[in-house]
């Protein structure tokens, strides 16, 4: 059947280049088509069953006209960013502002159509995927089957034509060295046909490209003991690292696992290039894998490579840009919870108790600051793939949507930026590349990131850690706190785009609707509205609020609240009191201790966000002294989530599910729902009482 495809493509390919048909004999083709011959015969198809179908009105433009509209529309986007700074100097007009309002909807709603011209459905990068799994299987005596869901997903066409390769090499490594051959399955208890997953999803201004096997899985530990025998990796670094670090090795050049390369592929061989292309266009690489069960690695790209929300900053007179995405905090340098430091010559910043690397970014471009060390912002900065550090600069300028266009080939060449961009009064900008900003800097962003982790754990005395906290106004005008890492970030929605459906009160951002929290019954919304956006890792939650105070540091005692709610307690924060506000409360609520005595020792996941910023403050209100998987401590009791691995300290276990009801089969009986706030705080109190 392949084979006659392959042929009318080449019937159709001269046809289109006006050429034609040359003489063939087609007999052999025919022949493997008879009843009896090698393969299934191939019914009848009557010509009453072939439906005519009216194809969509198009036409055909050229990529350089598609190219000029979308300048010109970026063009007018800056001319707006200039006016609107403009109009925000001036006293105001309120028909002045209600007229350029209209005409910054029209402007954005242009810019979405014409981007919309540029992307492409996701399956033009999925079609070629079966016929290439099929055939390396079949050179490798394996069988698969490939499902693919999400192919009306668009992407730009530039995007698609970047991720292509890497996608390939990662689905050849699936099939080559991930999924065991029929005879292998078999002895492991599995089907002989391995599953091999590819979909694609969006989230957000991003698009999710999930590979998923159902193969013999990553073996982290086997990473890691090739990763001291190569020098990549020390003893120390090792005994601290997580199991997703652990996993994350695969992506060092020359590690592998694999018993044997391959002319195919080789797990670990060439996966540092697959991640290196996807963070230069602004993406990144995620794995997870457990052994003898499979192994998912996930592309996170953006949508377009053309319009990219940053922050400007400037060093003396010089504005540079610096992409969100990026940015994980913004804290002054003469904070009371920033230290600054040299060590061996390098800068290092302790925010709130965190050690990270420290550049002045004066220092890196060789300008001359306006600015003392101690007067300066920090911005922290995360790479894609990478650790985090701290970038100095002088100032803070406004979040703005950027056009960013490639920079000259002998900028790009420093490995410092991303590309260029105008500012709206037409100045030109430069977009910096967090990850080779860093690497100019002289920043090893792993190694300082182990290396702080193995301080941490053989000198830190074992005590309570300054909780880092976001300090805001709520819209009644009361002092709150909110643990910084639920928050995902900060929006600005216009007051119209909040309505109450659906039983409660939601708020539309963008293309997602979200609920709302943190709002009063019969509050009236005027203008513009601030609002948290909260993420557990997997719902999303809206949190309106009315200005941000600072980002503090909680170390006094929490007093909890009288009765469970929004608010778990209320605490000393910056001198005065604030109530802390209980996330996991308000994601069970809208998305959806024991006194006296040595306390009971709860082990939990280190790596997971969600277990450490949502279910730790309720382990720990309970009376728990909560660890990880790091120490070497025995543990009372230990909370892990459905589908892990058998916790190994013979204590007692509780199993929480995603789901709300417990499946007939494959379920534990004695699992929770994870936001079964009730069933959780019954369990731990009966884990303590049995202790």
């Amino acid at each position: 059947m392949l084979a006659v495809i392959d042929r009318i493509g080449e019937m159709v390919a001269t046809i289109d280049a006006g050429e034609e048909l040359p003489a063939g004999d087609d007999s052999a083709l025919i022949a493997a088509l008879q009843p009896g011959a090698e393969g299934p015969a191939l019914p009848a198809v009557a010509a009453g069953d072939i439906k005519s179908t009216a194809a969509p009105r198009t036409i055909r433009l050229s990529v350089e006209l598609l190219d000029r509209v979308m300048s010109g529309v970026s063009d007018m986007v800056l001319a707006r960013n200039e006016l609107a700074r403009r109009l925000r100097e001036s006293t105001g007009d309120v028909a002045v502002d209600g007229a350029f309002e209209r005409l910054s909807g029209i402007i954005a709603e242009m810019r979405d159509a014409i981007t919309r011209t540029r992307m492409q459905r996701v399956e033009n990068l999925f079609v070629a995927i079966p016929r290439m799994v099929r055939d390396l299987s079949a050179d490798l005596g394996k069988q698969v089957l490939v499902d693919i869901g999400g192919g009306d997903v668009e992407l730009d066409r530039e995007m698609i034509e970047m991720i292509r390769d890497p996608l390939t090499h990662i689905i050849r490594n699936a099939v080559d060295h991930g999924i065991e051959s029929p005879a292998d399955r078999i002895k492991s208890g599995k089907r002989e046909i391995g599953i091999l997953s590819v979909s694609a999803r969006q989230s957000g201004n991003q698009i999710l490209i999930d590979i998923v096997d159902d193969g013999r899985g990553i073996d982290g530990k086997r990473l890691v003991e090739k990763a001291i025998a190569t020098g990549t990796l020390s003893t120390a670094d090792a005994a601290v690292m997580a199991p997703r670090e652990r996993l994350a090795l695969i992506f060092e050049a020359g590690l592998s696992t694999a018993r044997e390369v391959t002319a195919i592929s080789g797990r670990g061989v060439g996966m540092d290039v697959v991640r290196s292309n996807i963070e230069r266009i602004g993406g990144t690489v995620e794995v997870d894998s457990t052994l003898d069960q499979g192994t998912r690695m996930t592309l996170r790209v953006p949508l377009t490579l053309t319009i990219i929300p940053a922050l400007t900053v400037s060093i003396g007179s010089q504005h540079f840009a610096i992409p969100r995405t990026a940015i994980e905090e913004i804290v002054r340098a003469n904070g009371g919870s920033v230290t600054l430091d040299r060590i061996g010559g390098a800068g290092v910043a302790t925010i709130r108790g965190r050690r990270m690397p420290e550049i002045a970014l004066a220092d890196v471009l060789g300008l001359e600051s306006a600015m003392a060390d101690e007067e300066r912002t920090l911005v922290v900065l995360r790479p894609a793939g990478g650790d985090v550090y701290a970038l100095a600069v002088d100032r803070i300028h406004d979040h703005e949507e950027l056009v960013v266009k490639p920079a000259a080939p002998a900028v790009m060449a420093t490995g410092l930026y991303a590309g260029t961009t105008l500012a709206d009064d037409g100045s030109p900008i430069l977009l910096f590349d967090p990850g080779g900003l860093a690497e100019q800097g002289g920043v090893r962003l792993e190694a300082q990131e182990r290396a702080a982790r193995v301080v941490e754990a053989l000198g830190q005395p074992a005590k309570a850690r300054e909780l880092p906290v976001l300090l805001f106004r709520g819209l009644d005008g009361g002092r709150r706190a909110l643990r910084l890492g639920v928050v995902d970030r900060i929006e600005e929605v216009p007051a119209d785009a909040i309505r109450f459906a659906a039983g409660q009160l939601r708020v539309q951002l963008g293309d997602s609707i979200l609920p709302l929290a943190g709002v009063e019954e019969g509050t009236v919304f005027e203008g513009k509205v601030r609002l948290f956006r909260l993420s557990d890792g997997v719902s999303e939650v809206g949190y309106a609020f009315n200005e941000v105070i600072d980002l503090m540091g909680l170390t006094e005692s929490l007093i909890p609240a009288a009765r469970p709610g929004a608010v778990s307690g209320v605490a000393l924060i910056g001198g005065e009191p604030a109530e802390l506000l209980d996330a996991h409360w308000i994601f069970a609520e809208h998305a959806s201790g024991r006194a006296g005595g040595k306390p009971s020792i709860c082990r939990l996941a280190a790596d997971d966000p969600w277990v450490q910023n949502l279910l730790r403050p309720i382990v720990e209100a309970a009376g728990y002294l909560v660890i990880d998987e790091t120490t070497e401590l025995a543990a009372d009791l230990t909370i892990a989530l459905e589908g892990g691995t058998e916790p190994s300290d013979g204590g007692r276990t509780i199993w929480l599910r995603t789901e709300p009801e417990a499946a007939a089969a494959g379920t534990r009986k004695d699992s929770i729902y994870r936001y079964d706030r009730e069933g959780l705080l019954k369990a731990l109190k009966a884990a303590g009482a049995s202790r």
